[in-house]
C-alpha cells in the first residue's frame, strides 16, 4: 500500500496515465496508417488534450500546487473540449 500511496501523493500516477495516453495515441496512429484507415488526428488531439489537461489539473491538486495551476489546467481542458465538440458538430452537418 505504501507504493500506491506514494504514487498518488507525489502525482506520479498522473505521469503514468499521461505516458499511457501518449502510447495509445502513437499506437492508434501507427495501426491506422498500416491498415490504411483514415483517422481524424485533429479530433483525436483535441480529445487527448482535454483528457491530458484534466490529468494535469489532478496532478497539480495532488502535489499541492496553487489553485491558479489547477484552474489553468481546467481552462485548458475546457478549450480543448469546446474545440472537439465544435469540430464534431461541423462534421455532423456534412
Amino acid at each position: 500500500m505504501e507504493f500506491l500511496r506514494e504514487l498518488i501523493t507525489t502525482g506520479r500516477i498522473v505521469d503514468i496515465v499521461l505516458v499511457v495516453m501518449t502510447v495509445e495515441l502513437l499506437i492508434s496512429t501507427l495501426v491506422a496508417k498500416r491498415r490504411g484507415i483514415a483517422i481524424d488526428l485533429t479530433g483525436l488531439a483535441f480529445n487527448i488534450g482535454a483528457g491530458g489537461s484534466l490529468a494535469l489539473a489532478l496532478r497539480a491538486s495532488l502535489t499541492g500546487e496553487g489553485w491558479q495551476w489547477i484552474a489553468g489546467w481546467l481552462v485548458c481542458s475546457l478549450v480543448f473540449h469546446v474545440l472537439d465538440v465544435g469540430r464534431r458538430w461541423q462534421q455532423s452537418r456534412g
